[in-house]
């Protein structure tokens, strides 16, 4: 008999943590609103491991090409995020292909930032209730809520599907999203093979497996994390408002430079169907223009416009 609970209970665990290994939802639903609000000690603890982590730097020490390779992760998985998650996944401003969809999924799962099919969930939400009692980020409820503590909280772990119809058709984006996790891991062993390779390769390079890990992984994701969240949180308190829209929705050239071009953000909350942000001459959208150059080689189409009304309406302003 006890050897029976015994197995029991080991299944149970072990199918339990299958579900939280494979992005299964039904583990945060109908729980109480005291626990929906409460912070997953877990995941809290694996946050302030990346972050503790980047302070190996002072181990591994620093190269050229280690700055590079930081560098260049954190701005194409900045246009992952900007261009893919934010501006395809969750406001669909362009058409793509198939194939073309979920390889721009899968790349912009490398961010760390959960899957497509969560991203545009929880964002299309934002837009819903935006600046609100129930929008799951506003600096009215909290600023360090708005910029990183309100994806730790238990209630924002699960999917909202009725918001993403449109994407639930495709199983092979619904695969992605139960791994997320794995082209992100993916992504920190390709650094540290690439730091191997040039090591033994390219002594001169003065790299190493453990330094590449460690700058183009740990380092950049954090820098590329507090980036993103800054849209969340600084865009809805800091910059100016060229349209009276009902929220606190702001543009912000700083933050448009750090995030290519998601600070023209009172400008995408007036109109979120557009694929460009920037949308008067000097509000440089980098992700927009990168865009144009995929539509150029046939990958994306059918970019949407800013309608004329709303443009003239700015200039009003």
């Amino acid at each position: 008999m006890r050897e029976h609970i015994k197995t029991l209970e080991n299944t149970s665990i072990a199918k339990n943590i299958w579900r939280w290994i494979s992005n299964d939802s039904s583990l945060y639903k109908d729980l109480s609103d005291e626990k929906n609000d409460q912070i997953d000690t877990f995941r809290l603890i694996v946050f302030i491991v990346m972050h503790i982590a980047c302070l190996s730097v002072f181990y591994v020490s620093i190269s050229s090409v280690a700055v590079l390779i930081m560098l260049v992760l954190y701005f194409v998985r900045m246009f992952f995020i900007t261009a893919f998650y934010h501006r395809y996944f969750s406001h669909r401003t362009y058409l793509v292909s198939r194939p073309v969809q979920f390889l721009m999924a899968f790349l912009g799962c490398t961010a760390g930032q959960r899957g497509p099919l969560w991203w545009a969930s929880h964002h299309r939400g934002h837009h819903m209730n935006s600046d609100t009692k129930i929008d799951p980020h506003s600096p009215r409820n909290g600023f360090m809520n708005s910029h990183m503590l309100w994806f730790l909280r238990r209630g924002n772990f699960s999917l909202h599907e009725d918001r993403i119809k449109d994407l639930l058709k495709y199983p092979e984006l619904r695969l992605l999203e139960k791994f997320d996790w794995v082209p992100f891991l993916l992504l920190f062993l390709a650094c540290y093979l690439l730091g191997r390779f040039l090591a033994v390769n390219f002594p001169a390079f003065n790299t190493s497996g453990l330094q590449l890990l460690v700058w183009g992984g740990f380092v950049s994701t954090l820098i590329l994390y507090h980036a993103t969240y800054t849209i969340n949180s600084l865009a809805h308190v800091f910059g100016n408002r060229r349209f009276d829209t009902n929220d606190d929705s702001r543009n912000n050239i700083w933050l448009a430079f750090l995030t290519l071009g998601e600070g023209w953000h009172n400008n995408h909350h007036r109109y979120p169907a557009a694929t460009r942000q920037g949308f008067y001459r000097g509000e440089i959208d980098v992700s927009f223009i990168l865009i144009n150059m995929l539509a150029l080689l046939g990958l994306v189409k059918d970019l949407k416009p800013v309608p004329a009304h709303i443009m003239e309406e700015g200039r009003r302003q």
